[in-house]
């Protein structure tokens, strides 16, 4: 049993890592033509998470068939559990991934990010709700530390005041998603039917379908899908997508192995991650702030991932 929550958190934890460094490319990529347009600046966050999940799609449509799964998959559609999870793949990525990006575009990546980082709370609520879930009294400690301490490293008064209030209602919007998403896959990854990386799999081939057949063509978005696709910007947009993928493949498998909650707490380590990400790649500067919330956020992580002994002995019963 402690192997198995071993894996788990290290699951999780690569999945901050690999979600960093995703975020760090994304941000490459709208800077890049042709979203730096004037008619594409609205529609950046909606052609990039399209493409994010789309691309993604098809890398697990690779790997599964590689893997051997893809009988499995088609076989998992047609069970109940697979609509559970296409409502998770609704709220995590065209309701979450979009209020996320959209969020960094008014009020910037540093607000964002630390108003996003307030989902695994939101999560924990969730998941004790409707799911029974428990913790220790460590692992609330420990998403107090961590959150606070991404709150603190987000804080930054470069903004445009009058965008503040939209932004801040688009970062809850994907604070609500993805909160929702991981409570609801959990439930829905709880028979045998449904594995985590079938359970990618249909998020993903949801969630872009979402895109493509109702929120583009509702913005206007869709005629422009062949020019990013066909530019650099979509070239990097389908080796992140990898790196995206690689991320939800170890969290998604964090969330079946150890839980939402934790598996959240152990996720949001994304915002360290991609600030280190950024000094490497952008060479932005480390500060002495960062390096204090990197130690806090990493001790929170550890208080947050200790298992609760009341559901250990549920399990075991």
């Amino acid at each position: 049993m402690k192997l198995k929550y071993n894996n788990g958190n290290i699951f999780g934890l690569t999945s901050g890592i690999c979600w960093g460094l995703d975020t760090v490319l994304i941000g490459l990529v709208l800077l890049m033509s042709p979203f730096n347009r004037p008619e594409l600046i609205f529609l950046a966050p909606f052609l990039s998470s399209f493409l994010h999940d789309f691309f993604s799609g098809i890398w697990m449509i690779i790997i599964m068939t590689i893997r051997g799964k893809m009988g499995l998959v088609m076989r998992a559609i047609k069970t109940r559990n697979s609509k559970i999870v296409a409502l998770a793949a609704i709220l995590g990525g065209p309701m979450g991934m979009t209020g996320y990006l959209l969020a960094v575009k008014y009020i910037g990546p540093a607000y964002a990010a630390a108003i996003s980082a307030i989902y695994p709370v939101i999560g924990a609520v969730i998941a004790r709700i409707f799911l029974k879930e428990k913790l220790s009294n460590k692992s609330y400690i420990g998403l107090v530390i961590s959150i606070t301490a991404i709150a603190i490293l987000g804080y930054d008064s470069g903004f445009k005041a009058d965008n503040f209030l939209l932004g801040f209602l688009f970062a809850i919007l994907g604070v609500l998603g993805w909160s929702l998403e991981c409570v609801i896959c959990s439930y829905g990854m709880k028979g045998e039917e449904i594995s985590s990386d079938i359970a990618l799999q249909i998020r993903q081939v949801v969630s872009s379908s979402t895109y493509f057949i109702i929120i583009l063509p509702l913005i206007g978005g869709l005629k422009y899908v062949p020019t990013v696709v066909f530019s650099k910007a979509g070239l990097l947009i389908l080796i992140t997508a990898l790196i995206g993928t690689i991320s939800y493949l170890f969290y998604y498998k964090a969330i079946d192995k150890i839980g939402p909650t934790r598996a959240m707490g152990m996720n949001i380590t994304y915002c360290i991650w991609a600030i280190i990400f950024d000094a490497i790649i952008l060479n932005n500067p480390i500060t002495f702030k960062l390096v204090i919330c990197s130690i806090l956020v990493l001790i929170g992580t550890v208080l947050g991932a200790a298992p609760n002994e009341e559901n250990e002995e549920l399990k075991g019963a």
